[in-house]
């Protein structure tokens, strides 16, 4: 029989996480589109069954059309992770030209559907790994402001800022900074976007280090990181400055 983790998803998934999950499995969310006809297309899903009287897996394509969902037997799979299992279910459904990638709008200057998808999902503000650290913090009792300058006249903005205890917070984006673990250079004008992410990265520094000469405690964590472990590490680190500031 196969493990649980071959095709149930994990406790507490909810909407969001549910579509980053099919996003990683089909190759990015515009690679998950159904042609629907006349220029539309609809954002399709792979649902896992197991079957007890056959043990097997089996992979249906999901999708929502003038207002009922539709469905289409894809195939079975066969890994041993829910995970790998998805990848190989979008893989036999653009295989079989069930699925497409969407194609960019007209006077879109992304280089290619891929990175729309990256610019798309790469805001400056209030994503979703920031509210998820920020949810984090409050449920532990902290208050903090949001997108502001720790310092009024340097023009650097932190994510989340505790003005008392001086610590200054930033959730950087894998992407635009260049994330060592999964951050991909694009292969179509790779020099002007090694120099953009280049530009960033040492704009980071140079914040980080202003922030610390004016006497901030500076906290970075990549958006791929666990909230519930940033928010400990950042509970910390203002208990710790509020102590020794004599504010606790």
């Amino acid at each position: 029989m196969p493990p649980d983790r071959a095709w149930k998803p994990k406790a507490g998934m909810n909407k969001d996480s549910r579509a980053a999950e099919q996003d990683r499995a089909a190759g990015g969310r515009l690679a998950r589109a159904v042609d629907i006809g006349k220029g539309r297309y609809a954002r399709a899903s792979i649902a896992l069954r197991m079957y007890r009287s056959t043990r097997r897996i089996r992979a249906y394509l999901r999708w929502s059309q003038e207002g009922e969902t539709r469905e289409r037997y894809v195939g079975e799979v066969d890994a041993t992770t829910r995970a790998a299992n998805l990848a190989q279910a979008w893989s036999m459904a653009r295989t079989a030209g069930y699925v497409t990638t969407e194609p960019l709008p007209p006077g879109s200057w992304a280089s290619s559907p891929a990175s729309r998808a990256v610019m798309a999902a790469n805001k400056g503000r209030d994503t979703k790994p920031e509210r998820l650290l920020r949810s984090a913090l409050h449920r532990k009792g902290l208050r903090y402001r949001v997108s502001v300058r720790p310092i009024a006249d340097l023009r650097r903005t932190a994510d989340v800022v505790f003005t008392r205890a001086r610590v200054a917070v930033f959730v950087d984006g894998c992407y635009w900074h260049g994330c060592p673990e999964h951050y991909r250079p694009s292969t179509k004008r790779a020099a002007f976007w090694q120099e953009k992410i280049s530009g960033n990265q040492a704009r980071d520094a140079e914040t980080t280090a202003a922030l610390e000469e004016h006497g901030w405690k500076v906290l970075r964590f990549w958006e791929h990181e666990d909230p519930l472990e940033a928010a400990e590490l950042v509970s910390q680190a203002v208990r710790l400055r509020l102590e020794g500031t004599g504010d606790g």
